[in-house]
């Protein structure tokens, strides 16, 4: 039996909590005023997570022959007519402004002449991707992750893993309180010990849930944790049943989740069956657009095919490209299947469509405001009615810069609150686990039939199977999570079983197929497009 602590660590107190430490995470820091305290607490370190995997770029207006108007309406067509017009203007809007505070900061940005070089993706009508080769991601985060390092007023932690947001009616030493999030209990997993982290305002930048998945193209830490803890804490979520799978993550026994970027296809790649089939250049079969249709068309279009054909990838060949231009264009793609021992100048690269991307989240405003006071959430994590039932390429990177000065403007006009009283964690009545097999054993499960039941393709019977075993392992886990000593590996299975059982609660509520939602039972589009909308009241 593991002691309660007779004298607790004192609550780390800051003006601003920030939970996640990728591009909204890191922005939403820099954006805030100088003299406000902030912390950025990230359960691995300040450079996991998906923005420093982002390849492809931002989508922003800034050639003379592109307009708010076009990439507005790109937005709502890959949408399917769910995206939120006031969200989407929004963002669209303040892209010049994001993109021009990246390169004060010194973002190192492809350029062509004077200006900057933008490429074509997927649903874009026009040239309006800004991007650094083919490692935007990499290249932002790097950029800010200096910044924040240098920023005295930032304190980051690394290896916190968040536990549970503590609110004001349930932990606050003053029941009296009125009801906000005062801050998260966080693992620091140095010390195995839980440490209060108090603050008026935390901002959840947590990413999304892409490892609910057996194939994704997400990092590890991909694990729905600000999703899941929203919920809990009182928070609706929306459109979770809008999962993005990218059409072409690397096909190789030895390449763990390596993303070919949309742009691939943007520059003239073409997707092929095998060899022994032809190589059949199959995309103009399923849509006009072809190669660059959205995501989810292009997606299901290889599912049909690998299910059709029963063979376990396709093919995506841009060596009809001058080898030269694949240098400068896609040096890290090239460079990665060649230590794979595929030459991309001259064959084609084995792909297959893997969980990508989380379109729903955690409901928030036009100032990434939560249903909770002194609660942000800004992000994958978020849910701000941008990407409707499908994201259209390199919005992702963007709302997280338009609505991480969104929240960051709205934290610094409100006037400066002191932190409340919070209650230690206690775990007097809990012991240290001794049967991990149970977190594994569970964590391949739930990822494995989520895949089968609730991946590309779904089913009323796949989903009410997917229910049961979900209702199943939550009972279980409860009981684990109870019992014994957190983990982060615990904590993360719990917060992916919860975030599963939004996904599937969602897709049994649409009785449509629309963008990332394909049903067999359901297979046409009904005329009015609304949004799910969950509430825990309605748990």
């Amino acid at each position: 039996m593991t002691d309660s602590t007779p004298n607790p660590a004192p609550p780390r107190d800051y003006d601003v909590l920030i939970i996640g430490s990728g591009l909204a995470g890191l922005a939403t820091a820099l954006l805030l005023p100088s003299d406000w305290r902030v912390a950025i607490v990230t359960k691995r370190s300040i450079a996991d997570g998906s923005s420093g995997w982002a390849q492809g770029g931002i989508a922003a207006v800034l050639a003379d022959d592109d307009s708010f108007e076009q990439h507005i309406q790109d937005t709502m067509i890959a949408g399917a007519g769910l995206c939120d017009p006031a969200a989407t203007r929004f963002t669209v809007e303040h892209a010049p402004e994001a993109i021009a505070w990246l390169r004060e900061l010194g973002t190192p940005f492809t350029a062509e002449g004077d200006g900057l070089h933008l490429t074509r993706e997927g649903g874009h009508s026009a040239r309006r991707i800004v991007h650094a080769a083919d490692a935007t991601g990499a290249a932002i985060q790097q950029t800010l992750i200096e910044r924040v390092r240098a920023a005295r007023h930032i304190d980051v932690f690394e290896t916190h893993a968040l536990v549970d947001l503590i609110l004001s009616d349930r932990h606050a030493a003053r029941r009296e309180l009125p009801r906000r999030v005062l801050g998260a209990y966080v693992l620091d997993e140095a010390t195995d010990t839980i440490e209060v982290f108090a603050a008026p305002h935390t901002v959840l930048c947590t990413g999304g849930a892409g490892k609910v998945y057996l194939y994704t193209s997400n990092p590890d830490t991909a694990t729905g944790d600000g999703i899941a803890a929203a919920w809990r804490a009182g928070c609706r979520v929306a459109n979770m049943e809008f999962i993005q799978f990218h059409p072409t993550c690397l096909y190789h026994p030895k390449a763990k989740s390596f993303l070919i970027s949309e742009a691939v296809r943007g520059e003239g790649g073409i997707l092929k069956l095998p060899p022994h089939l032809g190589s059949h250049r199959f995309m103009p079969d399923h849509d006009p657009r072809a190669e660059l249709a959205p995501r989810d068309i292009v997606a299901r279009a290889i599912d049909f095919e690998m299910k059709k054909h029963g063979i376990p990838c396709v093919y995506l060949d841009i060596s009809h490209q001058p080898a030269a231009f694949l240098h400068e264009h896609f040096p890290n793609i090239l460079q990665r299947c060649a230590e794979l021992g595929i030459d991309i100048t001259r064959e084609p690269i084995p792909v297959v469509p893997a969980a990508h991307y989380t379109c729903g989240g955690v409901v928030t405003d036009l100032r990434g405001r939560t249903d909770l006071p002194g609660l942000y959430c800004v992000g994958e994590a978020s849910y701000t009615g941008l990407h409707g039932a499908n994201r259209l390429a390199s919005n992702s990177l963007l709302e997280c810069l338009v609505f991480a000065r969104a929240a960051a403007r709205d934290m610094a006009a409100q006037a400066r609150i002191p932190t409340a009283p919070v209650r230690p964690w206690d775990d007097s009545r809990v012991i240290d686990a001794d049967e991990q097999v149970v977190i594994s054993h569970n964590w391949d499960e739930l990822r494995r039939f989520m895949w089968d039941y609730v991946g590309i393709v779904r089913t009323d019977k796949r989903l009410e199977r997917a229910a049961h075993r979900i209702a199943l392992l939550q009972a279980e886990i409860q009981e684990f999570y109870a019992r014994f000593h957190v983990s982060r590996d615990l904590l993360e299975l719990r917060n992916l079983v919860q975030v599963a059982d939004l996904i599937v609660r969602c897709a049994q509520l649409r009785k449509e197929s629309r963008g990332l939602h394909y049903s067999r039972d359901y297979p046409y589009t009904l005329p009015q497009a609304r949004p799910t909308l969950l509430t825990p009241d309605a748990r």
